[in-house]
């Protein structure tokens, strides 16, 4: 069995919350909407069932990771791509030959503190993460197991 991955999601909150993730019928949604090649390869040859989420709000005055999720369905093909009424939608993508992917996450807790990207640079132990990288755009980025444990610590506070 693969050993359990941790990662970090990015969602703009006026887009998709972790508050709209709890609203979702047991907690659970498609993550979808992926538009980098890289990102959808992670997506496809790396992300795993019961693998970790950090659910990170950027793109607001203080991002910050607010909860965990965990990953509860591997990659398939995510349906925007094909709605013309979509943002998501891409034409030179078909069903045989679809180009993006989704994966399936749900809620395990939301953060009782956010952990801001301030508070991440301060702690040095967080240092290599690539969500602190300058001009890193990545949506979903890996995170090593013992920062994961660090920022679910500065979480609950």
């Amino acid at each position: 069995m693969a050993r359990r991955r941790y990662w970090l999601f990015k969602s703009e909150p006026s887009t998709y919350s972790i508050d709209d993730l709890a609203r979702e019928p047991g907690g659970r949604a498609m993550w979808d909407g992926i538009r980098n090649y890289q990102v959808r390869n992670l997506l496809r040859d790396e992300v795993r069932v019961g693998d970790g989420v950090l659910f990170h709000h950027s793109g607001i005055a203080e991002p910050a990771v607010v909860g965990t999720a965990r990953v509860v369905r591997a990659a398939y093909p995510d349906p925007t791509q094909f709605d013309p009424r979509h943002p998501g939608y891409d034409s030179r993508s078909s069903p045989d030959a679809p180009r993006w992917l989704a994966v399936d996450i749900a809620l395990v807790e939301t953060f009782s503190r956010p952990v801001t990207l301030a508070a991440m640079r301060a702690e040095p132990r967080l240092a290599g993460l690539a969500v602190l990288r300058r001009g890193n755009r990545l949506s979903v980025t890996p995170v090593p197991a013992d920062a994961w444990r660090l920022i679910v610590r500065l979480g609950r506070g």
